[in-house]
């Protein structure tokens, strides 16, 4: 907080400083508390950009063929399937639990008040 107790404006990096900040701080030529006084934001965002630049040099090594380049639209489908997954395994879930709710209301059977 500044003196007058209003908050400082929010820092946005540019797509260069991240990159900048994000070999800096892997490279351990900075700590990432370091990094943060010296870009002028929370610690953590530099804490959300590795895992950012983490889960996309994934996406693209996972997505990427020897021999051959990805294509971005490649790593789009890539990523989706994989949220589509996600989504599917959610759902499956979801539709037990309710199974097994609407089962437990319809045998009047509860687990809180059990039968004399």
């Amino acid at each position: 907080m500044m003196d007058n107790g209003k908050r400082k404006p929010r820092r946005q990096l540019s797509p260069e400083e991240k990159w900048e900040v994000f070999l800096e701080v892997t490279s351990q030529e900075i700590s990432q508390a370091d990094a943060a006084r010296k870009y002028g934001v929370d610690v953590s965002v530099i804490v959300r950009l590795r895992a950012l630049a983490k889960d996309a040099a994934i996406a693209a090594f996972t997505s990427a063929k020897p021999g051959r380049p990805a294509t971005a639209e490649a790593v789009e489908v890539e990523l989706l399937r994989e949220e589509n997954e996600r989504l599917s395994e959610a759902l499956k879930e979801m539709a037990i639990e309710l199974t097994l709710h609407r089962g437990r209301q319809r045998s009047g059977f509860s687990a809180r008040f059990p039968r004399v």
